[in-house]
């Protein structure tokens, strides 16, 4: 840890300003981030939240902070519009599938874990789901009624908007003015039973044909969205925490349903630094299955989606996320994830130089300028492309050492050397196992020499064919020649 980390600065989304970070207790923090709607694969504007907030988790650990931090599952609950509309998305799936609810919760819960565990993203301590918090969800649902900021109407249960906003901000997050929202949106239809557009519901009734379903004081029915983080952060970190984080998209309604809730129970604002990740673009436009302009991360590691003109490995992948600053857009293109991996591997090559530089007597640069400015860089609200920019500058000093055009001494590398890694692995998230596992070069230089086998059996040149078959075995590759081709496996 440096002394620097008592600068640490975060962009808060309810002030809009930079501040000094302060954790309600010292040197614990409480992290809450909303995670994904278990009802498809999640995408890479999904990953591109959790791979920020695991950027922001990491750095914090490498403070050493204690930070508890939890992720929801949201497995009911999320209707299709975002305003109490639809079907649940995940009851609409099932329906469509003919199976179980849970089924595609599981199915997709575990595409999601399957996705981060291959970005290399550190679990949160706490992974709660909606449905495994019915019972809060309905003690907080009973609280608001009694406070006076809710009413109850043929089952359902809506948060009153307009009467929450005679004694707070309902927009305080947002920044949007509710007499604004008011003047700007059409009448209720005849079929809805909220008294006023901008009201959100605690509590659905579930009609008829709905599968998800729990008894309740007001009849069988769901929690409504915003309910279950308001649930799930009050029980794991309290009434009052530090940081709660999402993609920017969250910021209004869902984020400001929740500070609205927090407050009718608990009379308290519930977070202290609220922190929201821009989107991902897709060769400059906004990403989206109904267009066809959308790429999942196992199209991104199998190079399989037709906008990309290769596979990119999962660091590589990372590693250009975090050339952008979380809270900026970021377009994605197949040019630019091979910048990135050029950018990516030249970084690890002079990290595998350093452990063997030439050590001298004296040091002609001073090692402390760099690591300060890693620490510089992530105390500015976590500027990872700052920080990735200055360990370039390092690069570039190790090989001014490396050809003798600067010198260090040996604690200096050490030291160096330590830091380096610190954030390269442990901040930034990268591995080193991209290399060893991308065999693409191989794989190339090899049906190289399996069509020139394949070409001398072909002219009876048996004797060349044998040879070439021989010699890569002695280097540890074994064809295998098959009904569809040669194939090649590598020796242990």
């Amino acid at each position: 840890m440096s002394d620097t980390s008592s600068s640490l600065h975060i962009f808060n989304s309810l002030s809009g300003k930079k501040e000094p970070f302060t954790p309600i207790e010292e040197k614990h923090v409480g992290m809450y981030v909303c995670g994904p709607t278990v009802y498809s694969n999640v995408h890479l504007g999904n990953c591109r939240t959790f791979i920020s907030f695991d950027l922001i988790y990491r750095y914090l650990k490498h403070l050493d902070y204690s930070v508890r931090y939890v992720r929801n599952i949201t497995d009911a609950g999320h209707l299709e519009h975002d305003a109490d509309e639809g079907e649940d998305r995940i009851s609409k799936k099932a329906r469509l599938e003919r199976i179980e609810p849970m089924e595609v919760v599981q199915r997709y819960t575990v595409d999601f874990h399957k996705t981060l565990v291959a970005f290399n993203t550190l679990p949160p301590n706490i992974e709660p789901t909606a449905t495994g918090h019915i019972i809060e969800q309905i003690e907080i649902v009973k609280g608001i009624l009694a406070s006076g900021m809710a009413y109850e109407i043929n089952g359902s249960v809506y948060f009153d908007v307009q009467k929450y906003n005679e004694s707070n901000n309902y927009g305080i997050l947002s920044g949007r003015k509710l007499e604004d929202m008011i003047h700007n949106t059409r009448s209720l239809s005849g079929q809805s039973d909220k008294r006023s557009p901008q009201d959100f519901a605690l509590w659905k009734k579930a009609e008829p044909q709905h599968i998800m379903r729990w008894p309740s004081p007001w009849g069988d029915g769901f929690p409504g969205w915003h309910l279950e983080c308001t649930a799930m952060s009050t029980k794991y970190l309290g009434e009052q925490f530090d940081i709660h984080g999402g993609g920017m998209d969250l910021k209004f309604p869902h984020h400001e349903c929740e500070i609205a809730q927090a407050q009718a129970i608990n009379q308290k604002s519930p977070v202290t630094t609220w922190m929201h990740a821009n989107m991902l673009t897709l060769n400059g436009k906004k990403m989206a299955k109904s267009t066809g302009n959308n790429i999942l991360p196992s199209e991104l590691f199998a190079g399989t989606n037709p906008v990309l003109s290769k596979a990119f490995s999962p660091d590589v992948a990372r590693f250009f996320m975090l050339q952008a600053h979380y809270r900026s857009v970021l377009d994605l293109s197949s040019d630019a994830l091979e910048a990135a991996e050029k950018g990516y591997e030249r970084l690890l090559h002079s990290i595998e130089l350093l452990a063997d530089l030439p050590k001298s007597k004296e040091s002609s640069a001073n090692i402390n300028d760099h690591i300060q400015g890693y620490y510089a860089a992530m105390n500015d609200d976590f500027n990872s492309p700052v920080l990735i920019a200055q360990l370039f500058e390092t690069v570039k000093l190790i090989h001014r050492v490396k050809q003798g055009e600067d010198t260090l001494t040996g604690t200096d590398i050490e030291k160096l050397s330590k830091a380096v890694n610190a954030f390269i692995f442990d901040v930034l998230g990268l591995t080193l196992t991209t290399k060893e596992q991308d065999n693409s070069y191989l794989d190339k230089a090899l049906s190289v020499l399996i069509d020139l086998r394949e070409q001398a059996r072909t002219n009876k040149d048996f004797a060349t064919a044998d040879r070439i078959r021989d010699e890569l075995l002695a280097k540890g590759i074994q064809l295998k020649d098959g009904k569809d081709g040669t194939t090649y496996s590598l020796s242990s």
